[in-house]
């Protein structure tokens, strides 16, 4: 047998790739700190969905993490208490009733400018563009004063109008900059296509634009949606803590007197206020990530 059939009939050399085991261990120490990470993360809800389901003498006296001796004693009072005799249960339909107009209207709104900022031509177009780049840096406490004396002065103070419009006005400029951002990203030849074809601009935003940008439109929706939920400074001001319109908010601050009894009933408040946002959240995470991606640059 020669030599040249000897290293043709050998079987080939499986060299091991330098660095692999360090790449296991690698991504090994990866996982292992994500998931101290998260579990960090969650200690806080987990704390606080367990002292929900504590009685109120045993959440003032022992920590949270005492629920889990023997013998157990969970009890659903807190929650019993603070939707059927502490107005909850009214404060969550007000708070949907304040946050759902809240978010659609500014990103409807949002919508159409943003449209015509990326793709129609206009006097002024660019310096308006600015402008309303530059409100993003305004304090919403700055403008408190001002918006309260409209709201008064058109006699919608303490209704839900008042806060719809203070909403859509503080939520505007940052929608339409990313939405611009989005709209201005898309392809220009899809719209001479479509104006080729006869589809006039109407046409265009409604068949082309908005399906493709579903990301964008549901990052706003989270952004919109958790910060209306949440606020308590403009509720307070421009609805107030009357029970009829009172958001949960205005509810939950209302539930704790000076002297600081009635805690007890914070933790299944502040977990029945949490449970909407998180269904939002997640059921609109996939979008989330591509959303804000395609919205903060202008390709």
């Amino acid at each position: 047998m020669t030599t040249l059939d000897t290293a043709v009939d050998a079987p080939p050399r499986v060299e091991r790739l330098p660095g692999s085991r360090g790449g296991w261990f690698g991504r090994a120490s990866l996982h292992t700190a994500l998931i101290i990470v998260c579990l960090i993360w969650l200690l806080p809800t987990v704390s606080l969905f367990v002292s929900s389901l504590r009685p109120a003498n045993e959440v003032l006296t022992t920590g949270w993490w005492n629920a889990f001796r023997l013998p157990f004693e969970f009890t659903l009072d807190n929650y019993r208490e603070v939707l059927f005799e502490k107005n909850m249960a009214q404060s969550f339909v007000n708070s949907l009733l304040i946050t759902i107009p809240a978010t659609v209207i500014p990103i409807l709104v949002a919508a159409y400018a943003a449209y015509a900022f990326a793709w129609m031509n206009f006097p002024g177009r660019n310096a308006l563009f600015i402008l309303v780049v530059g409100l993003l840096v305004i304090p919403l406490q700055s403008a408190l004063i001002p918006v309260l004396q409209l709201s008064t002065n058109a006699g919608i103070t303490g209704s839900f109008p008042a806060i719809w419009l203070a909403h859509t006005g503080f939520g505007l400029p940052f929608a339409i900059f990313l939405l611009r951002n989005f709209f201005g990203a898309l392809p220009k030849e899809m719209f001479e296509s479509a104006y080729l074809d006869g589809a006039s601009p109407t046409t265009a935003f409604f068949r082309l634009v908005l399906p493709l940008s579903v990301p964008a439109i549901a990052s706003l929706v989270i952004f919109q949606f958790m910060f209306v939920w949440n606020d308590l400074l403009v509720a307070l001001i421009l609805v107030g803590g009357t029970a009829d319109v009172a958001p949960m908010t205005v509810t939950i601050a209302n539930l704790v007197n000076s002297l600081g009894q009635g805690y007890h009933l914070l933790t299944a408040a502040a977990f029945i206020s949490m449970v909407l946002p998180l269904i939002v959240f997640i059921g609109l995470q996939r979008y989330f990530v591509r959303g804000i991606l395609g919205g903060s640059v202008k390709g």
